[in-house]
């Protein structure tokens, strides 16, 4: 396994947690590239999604960087029997049939966090959609912090950190950027993955012809 590069200071996971990630990934023939940038808030941005092993991998992944998160999930994962295990594992639920408020929400929770580390699958599910959900884009801007890209790449079996930079407000600046990333990156399902496109984008202004 390639070494991963730990520089944070913020929200450090136990070396119990630690090991089980590295395991978990040397079973798996999973590797570990990229590091963690200076900082103790972020939005970890979680692409491609389209399998269920894309949580326990990405789980284990964030574990060798030794990153404890908070991350989304719909609020059915945190009924009886395995609520509470999740939560401990970091997730708050989200009832997807409501969301108005959740990304105000949630941005107000980073800003009152000494250290927190979002993660959400801006996909929202395994099945292909039409756009991604724009929640973790509105959330890093309202908060005033930077998104962080982490990737599953199934064709390698690599799992990264890397594009990091504070949202800027200019939308299609911003996502050019993440879909220049991302664009190497091969899903579990190919078939299954969303377009790395916001619906917002689609309202737009269209570029001057004379500009």
């Amino acid at each position: 396994m390639r070494r991963s590069t730990i520089n944070h200071q913020c929200h450090t996971t136990s070396l119990i947690s630690y090991w089980v990630g590295r395991i978990l990934l040397s079973i798996l023939g999973w590797k570990v590239e990229g590091e963690v940038p200076p900082g103790c808030k972020f939005v970890l941005v979680g692409a491609p999604h389209t399998s269920n092993w894309d949580f326990p991998i990405g789980l284990a992944t964030l574990y060798v960087f030794r990153l404890h998160v908070t991350w989304v999930g719909k609020d059915t994962l945190f009924k009886w029997p395995f609520g509470g295990f999740m939560r401990w594992l970091g997730g708050i639920g989200v009832d997807r049939s409501h969301p108005a408020g959740v990304a105000d929400h949630l941005a107000n929770r980073i800003k009152d966090a000494q250290s927190m580390v979002l993660v959400i699958t801006p996909s929202g599910t395994r099945g292909k959609r039409e756009y991604w959900k724009s929640g973790f884009y509105r959330i890093a801007l309202a908060a005033d912090v930077p998104l962080l890209c982490g990737a599953l790449d199934y064709q390698s079996k690599t799992a990264r950190l890397g594009l990091s930079f504070k949202p800027t407000g200019d939308l299609k600046s911003d996502m050019d950027r993440i879909r220049d990333y991302y664009k190497d990156m091969s899903a579990a399902y190919p078939e299954n993955a969303t377009p790395i496109r916001l619906r917002e984008e689609d309202d737009l202004p269209l570029p001057n012809k004379d500009s």
